[in-house]
């Protein structure tokens, strides 16, 4: 594993690494960070931005090469935890829900609903087994932090929201939009799951900024949603999002107060002594303080 380290991670798309100002910049290269669960989805880009080391991750790759379903996620976040990181800010695409979420908006969530069928979930099992708390899925402590950042840069900005992850890559039918804003869900999406509990499985804070870039299909006047609609409202986007992120780095805390970082104390349930070696060996950046 490389020997750079970063305090925070940043996974999105490939612009947001490009931004003015990164110093010393570096690419680890993706063979440099094998996990026991394959290689990450693409380089890690780590530079200095504000003064603080941060690590950037392509979560589809390089020129948009992995499916939703098909992003390693669970490399992803190991690798991000083997570079010494502690606070990941995932940047996302999302439908809005609601007539309140317009496009160009930018949604600080605080739950999630999973829709997602047949992706790995956890970095558990093999005779290791291990039931976290996931009833409030963001860190409530970074994601304010975000929620100051992201609002400081006067674009429309809301916090909170039910954030449904469907399995994709197909968008929505009609009936199904209708009926997640019939369940009360505020923005739609397709890759916060299992990355958000996959981050509290490693013991790291996890917050979203979505920025909404359609209607999905439930809006009977806007149009729905497409690619070409998604990718004109993030570009659109890609300067505040880099302008919050600047904003959150510079006024971080020091100090976790959460308890991200203590996901593990009380979630392991195998008595010890029938854990695997081998398990618990595979598993040791993660499980290692309390095994």
């Amino acid at each position: 594993m490389a020997q750079s380290k970063a305090r925070i991670a940043v996974i999105g798309g490939s612009g947001l690494y490009e931004m003015d100002g990164l110093a010393d910049r570096e690419v680890v290269n993706v063979e440099g960070l094998a996990t026991p669960f394959g290689l990450p989805s693409d380089n890690i880009v780590i530079g200095a931005l504000e003064g603080v080391r941060v690590a950037f991750l392509a979560r589809h790759g390089r020129g948009h090469r992995h499916l939703p379903s098909e992003v390693p996620y669970r490399a992803n976040i190991w690798a991000l935890k083997a570079l010494g990181v502690e606070q990941i800010i995932s940047i996302s695409a999302v439908g809005s829900l609601r007539e309140d979420y317009k496009p160009r908006d930018i949604v600080i969530p605080n739950q999630l609903f999973d829709r997602t069928t047949g992706r790995p979930l956890s970095f558990f099992g093999r005779g290791l087994v291990v039931h976290i708390g996931l009833a409030e899925p963001f860190c409530p402590s970074l994601s304010q932090q975000l929620y100051t950042a992201a609002a400081d840069t006067e674009a429309a900005v809301h916090l909170g929201g039910s954030f449904v992850v469907v399995e994709g890559p197909r968008f929505s039918t009609r009936a199904e939009s209708r009926v997640f804003r019939q369940w009360g869900m505020d923005i739609i999406g397709m890759t916060a799951v299992p990355e958000a509990q996959l981050a509290r499985e490693a013991e790291m804070c996890y917050a979203t900024m979505a920025h909404v870039t359609d209607y999905d299909v439930w809006h009977e006047t806007e149009e729905a949603v497409s690619v070409e609609a998604i990718i004109r409202n993030l570009l659109a986007n890609t300067r505040v999002a880099q302008q919050a992120i600047r904003n959150l780095l510079r006024d971080l805390k020091s100090e976790r107060s959460c308890e991200c970082n203590t996901a593990l104390a009380d979630a392991i349930i195998t008595q010890r002594t029938f854990i695997p070696e081998e398990t618990t060996r595979e598993l040791h950046l993660l499980v290692g303080k309390y095994l």
